[in-house]
């Protein structure tokens, strides 16, 4: 239940937001309580843009998790205290289209007030509604050794722009 966490303004978060992507890691998730889906990632960014405090998500088009951002328009990132590690490594490892993520891993889903979905264990949650989408361009990258590293197969992320509506900590 979202009584069970504090709502508060984005601004007084105290994480550190390297951390909580590169150490921490968080859930992507999109999708209706029925539909919902969670993928672990490791990329992403915060900050302000257009006035507005935001999160960037980066989502390979072959995730199962792409096609339910595409037609939500609401996400989640969800971050959990290390307790909760083995359920991330297996969001990672796993697809949606194959098994239930939620069921197999006992999280337990919380529905937010527009419609998103997030889980009860996790210790801070951002809602996001999208606001921009496009894809990484390989044309654009200056430094060519990035695109050899990290795309080999070229299958490029797309980039989801997400206004954080609602913050929620415990």
């Amino acid at each position: 239940m979202l009584s069970d966490f504090k709502k508060i303004n984005v601004k007084d978060l105290s994480d550190n937001v390297f951390k909580l992507l590169d150490n921490d890691w968080m859930l992507v998730t999109a999708g209706s309580s029925e539909t919902a889906n969670p993928m672990t990632a490791s990329w992403g960014g915060f900050g302000i843009l257009w006035n507005r405090p935001i999160a960037i998500s980066f989502i390979r088009p072959q995730r199962h998790t792409y096609k339910l951002l595409e037609k939500n328009d609401n996400f989640t990132l969800s971050f959990f205290s290390e307790e909760y590690r083995s359920i991330l490594n297996f969001c990672g490892q796993k697809s949606g289209r194959d098994i239930n993520k939620i069921k197999e891993t006992g999280l337990i889903p919380l529905t937010t007030e527009n419609g998103a979905v997030s889980f009860k264990q996790a210790r801070l949650i951002l809602v996001c509604k999208k606001l921009y989408v496009d894809d990484i361009n390989p044309d654009k990258f200056i430094v060519p050794e990035i695109i050899s590293k990290m795309y080999p197969g070229k299958d490029f992320h797309r980039f989801y722009i997400g206004e954080i509506l609602e913050c929620y900590q415990k």
